[in-house]
């Protein structure tokens, strides 16, 4: 088996290859991979870039390139649902694209001809999600990621997004990476720590829990990596 654990930015990933600590390095379409053993199964980890062209770019990558049957992806994201706060972590029950709009067609914001507004996120690898959260005693809500390209530090937009999408959180890579998965048929995860509130604060404060928020959600895709070899 091959599993490919993804991120978006370096920070999002240098936990993971911190743990492994022997790893290959491939570069590959102005882009790195990782690869390296781990319990007996193939890893190819990498960092995509922000937003949503490099995110499909890397994860497309991945599996047909490099062969991953599973993707797990760990990252940062903001905050929309009151109920998380800085550190919290999220699992996306479905993901949909916010910043994706032809209502001028009579479609729902979100909606692609051919397919629908949300994608939805691997179940199994949903309730094993859970199991970890109870190993590590923490707390992780499930719920539904907006993702787009743009960094939200707008309180109106960030409530407009959570209220058209029903979202919890939003970020700039998830439903993209859900697409490509959805389509070659690979189980995908994605799981947010979150860095901010997505709101007039949120530059100030999302360089402040960057680098925090993301070992704490690699730490548990670490986890899951285990999980998934039981």
């Amino acid at each position: 088996m091959k599993i490919a654990i993804m991120g978006a930015m370096p920070e999002e990933i240098a936990p993971i290859l911190q743990k492994l600590g022997e790893y290959k390095t491939t570069e590959y379409a102005k882009n790195k991979y990782y690869e390296a053993s781990y319990k007996g199964v193939e890893l190819v980890i990498a960092y995509s870039k922000i937003g949503k062209v490099f995110s499909t770019l890397t994860a497309t990558t991945m599996i047909e390139h490099f062969g991953a049957q599973k993707l797990l992806f760990s990252g940062v994201a903001g905050a929309i649902s009151e109920t998380l706060k800085v550190g919290d972590l999220i699992v996306a029950t479905k993901l949909s694209q916010h910043d994706l709009d032809i209502t001028a067609f009579g479609h729902p914001f979100g909606y692609v001809p051919e397919g629908g507004v949300f994608v939805e996120a691997d179940k199994a690898m949903i309730e094993m999600s859970k199991e970890v959260a109870r190993d590590m005693g923490k707390t992780v809500q499930e719920g539904i990621i907006a993702t787009g390209d743009q960094f939200v530090a707008n309180e109106e937009r960030k409530n407009w997004i959570g209220s058209t999408f029903n979202a919890d959180a939003l970020e700039m890579e998830g439903a993209s990476v859900a697409v490509v998965c959805d389509a070659l048929n690979v189980p995908f995860f994605i799981l947010r720590a979150i860095s901010d509130a997505a709101d007039m604060d949120a530059s100030f404060s999302f360089d402040e829990f960057l680098e925090t928020s993301a070992v704490e959600s690699a730490e548990f895709v670490m986890k899951m990596v285990d999980k998934i070899l039981e």
